[in-house]
């Protein structure tokens, strides 16, 4: 199993879920975060003053997934969150030791 990461844009988040849904994927948690990379942040004026916002709001994505799936929900993650602009997002995978679902005790891919 391995545990997707991704970081996308707020405005995204809705076609981004949709896409992942039709594409099979059963669940996911979302995160409202704050960060940044190469963006760096921006500045907004409010009031008339300028500001510098040092971190950009962004939608965290957790998804585990079977190692087979990996590709396919990369794939749909990236072709749909992508505008083209920079802070697009990341998106990283990491392993998934053990998964187990509290309800029924189910564990491994049953559990996800």
């Amino acid at each position: 199993m391995k545990l997707i990461i991704a970081t996308i844009k707020p405005f995204k988040l809705d076609e981004v879920r949709q896409a992942l849904t039709e594409s099979g994927v059963n669940g996911m948690m979302v995160t409202e975060i704050k960060g940044y990379g190469s963006q760096s942040g921006h500045t907004e004026i409010y009031r008339g003053a300028e500001y510098a916002v040092n971190f950009v709001p962004k939608i965290r994505l957790d998804i585990v997934v079977s190692d087979n799936e990996v590709d396919q929900v990369i794939s749909t993650i990236e072709s749909t969150a992508k505008t083209g602009k920079i802070g697009d997002g990341k998106i990283f995978v990491l392993d998934v030791e053990q998964a187990v679902r509290v309800r029924t005790g189910e564990t491994g891919d049953s559990a996800v």
